[in-house]
């Protein structure tokens, strides 16, 4: 429930921060003819959205097993975290293509406005509060283990990156006056483009957890190197690997001398589950299936 609370708390300071941000950047950019930055602003409205993801997926998440979930309800989290990457992900397309758009009335001779400084104002004070805002829920979610509350700090640190290029793109159509202004939406696309890889980076993650991708293939050798550690322990052999949420489930095939008696090899798989507890913690999800050696 600590847990479940602390998320709770960082997220709620996320996503009070995004409706104050999304009504500013918008004002802003209305008012300061800006596509950059009304194009941050629907970031910041995809960041209030993953707010609300996470604070309903947590929840869900944080539930122990039941009848119904065998091996509890992590997943949920790493749904939320998928749902995060495609938010982003459509925000990103969507300033690509008013960008884009605005970029070819440009080749097409149209005047572009250049932005006034109340635009500018917004990226600089934006860049501020979403980098301030990144470094506390990233350093949170790194002490709760938290995979979805990571990635909404990238979210947090990804608008930040809006705002500095709407910042550069208003800045330099500001300074070099109306033959620039092109340079507003050239950063609005800009930002699109850091934003698709970032949504990339937590979809491919998210869907290889959701699809039973293996843990990497250095993870597995540590757990091989743990097996092997205790001296009439053998051959592990058939590992298999993967991610429920915050935690990990192992399975592997051991051997171990066939005359030894039941209770005592009860007792070393048992050693071995509890080794493998303390290198990836108490709620990693153990299954041992132990065979004699070959004569």
């Amino acid at each position: 429930m600590k847990r479940e609370n602390e998320i709770y708390k960082v997220t709620l300071a996320g996503t009070f921060c995004n409706v104050f941000l999304l009504v500013f950047k918008f004002i802003a950019g209305m008012l300061g003819h800006s596509a950059a930055m009304i194009a941050d602003a629907v970031h910041s409205l995809s960041d209030f959205g993953t707010d609300i993801v996470v604070l309903a997926f947590v929840r869900i998440s944080s539930k122990p097993q039941d009848a119904s979930h065998d091996y509890g309800h992590g997943k949920f989290e790493t749904l939320a975290t998928f749902f995060i990457g495609l938010a982003l992900f459509a925000a990103a397309v969507g300033i690509i293509v008013s960008g884009s758009l605005k970029f070819a009335d440009w080749l097409n001779g149209a005047e572009l406005e250049v932005p006034g400084q109340l635009a500018l104002w917004a990226a600089l004070f934006s860049i501020l509060v979403k980098e301030i805002l990144y470094q506390y829920t990233y350093r949170k979610g790194k002490s709760l283990d938290s995979q979805a509350v990571i990635a909404n700090a990238w979210h947090h640190r990804s608008d930040a990156l809006s705002s500095v290029g709407a910042a550069i793109g208003i800045g330099g159509a500001i300074i070099f006056g109306n033959r620039w202004a092109i340079l507003d939406p050239l950063a609005s696309i800009l930002v699109g483009g850091m934003l698709v890889k970032v949504a990339w980076d937590l979809l491919k993650n998210s869907v290889g957890e959701l699809t039973e991708c293996s843990l990497p293939e250095e993870t597995e050798k540590e757990i091989e190197d743990i097996i092997t550690s205790f001296p009439d322990v053998s051959e592990p052999h058939n590992i298999r690997t993967r991610k429920i949420g915050t935690r990990i489930a192992i399975e592997a095939h051991i051997r171990m001398d066939g005359k030894m008696p039941l209770q005592e090899a009860h007792e070393r798989t048992t050693a071995i589950e509890n080794k493998l507890k303390e290198k990836f913690g108490p709620e990693t999800h153990v299954t041992l299936h132990t065979e004699p050696k070959h004569s």
